[in-house]
């Protein structure tokens, strides 16, 4: 099965997205299921994980009413607090749901980069591992040795990179060196349990972006992890800043047509069934 390991819905109105800009109104407007499934049928994905994009509990209730009620999300990613333990019991809740597979915290909007490797934090990073659970990893490159220091803490916990850690796509088309720091910093993160996310790229480019400006990033990714260890994920609707998600799609194609056909497979379903563990 083909499976879109990173996409969300979300509706504005319930008023905890606070990242979104209120003057955009491709984002600033609802998305929901019905939005989503003509792109699904239409490149023959059966599943999809929905991954958080508010930083409340109530966010996550909200994605689980969806996924009850929606045969396509086969898993979802939440949110809770990582600076209250008392959140350890919403945790513990959660983890009884059967579509629910992890956390994300929303590390790329936290002032302090350090964050992740506070003491008051490492709680939540015990409780993912007590009860099985995963942990989306979405920073930006100067996160990239704060992460390879956090899993050296934690060898267990099951951890995923969303986006690539958003490379600097639009410094390099400028003819700026903006790959090799990130280069060598996800290098070393794939000498650790780490999995990656070919997600994101699309939104990190210029206009005008061609394939071939996310190819060193892709194959860089594709090389460091290998197939068993990449997933696809269109990041729907946010891709719709740079590409539509059959462009996007397409585009994942081809940059990733010099792979096996098992190859392909496991980054367009393999990988992202095995690590979320979905039905």
């Amino acid at each position: 099965m083909k499976i879109d390991a990173h996409q969300h819905f979300w509706h504005p109105a319930r008023g905890d997205y606070d990242w979104m800009p209120k003057d955009n109104p491709l984002l600033n407007r609802p998305y929901s299921p019905s939005d989503l499934s003509t792109h699904l049928s239409d490149h023959g994905i059966g599943g999809t994980v929905l991954v958080q994009a508010a930083a409340s509990v109530e966010e996550t209730e909200y994605m689980l009413g969806l996924a009850d009620a929606t045969d396509s999300i086969l898993g979802v990613v939440g949110w809770i607090d990582f600076e209250n333990p008392g959140h350890r019991r919403h945790l513990e809740r959660l983890a009884g749901h059967p579509k629910f597979k992890g956390v994300r915290p929303m590390i790329q909007d936290i002032p302090d980069a350090d964050w992740m490797l506070r003491d008051n934090v490492a709680w939540a990073y015990e409780a993912l591992i007590e009860f099985d659970l995963t942990f989306d990893a979405l920073g930006f490159p100067i996160h990239l040795d704060r992460f390879l220091t956090l899993l050296s803490r934690h060898p267990d916990l099951r951890i995923v990179v969303d986006h690539c850690m958003k490379p600097r796509v639009r410094e390099a088309m400028a003819g700026r060196d903006a790959f090799s720091d990130w280069a060598g910093g996800m290098a070393r993160l794939a000498e650790t349990q780490a999995l990656c996310k070919l997600s994101g790229l699309v939104t990190e480019a210029d206009e005008g972006w061609t394939p071939d400006d996310l190819r060193p990033f892709t194959h860089h990714v594709l090389d460091i992890f290998g197939t068993d260890r990449v997933m696809w994920g269109s990041d729907w609707p946010v891709c719709r800043l740079q590409a539509e998600y059959g462009t996007w799609h397409e585009v994942a194609e081809g940059l990733t047509s010099h792979l096996d056909p098992a190859g392909r497979a496991q980054v367009f379903g393999g990988t992202a069934t095995r690590f979320y563990r979905l039905d």
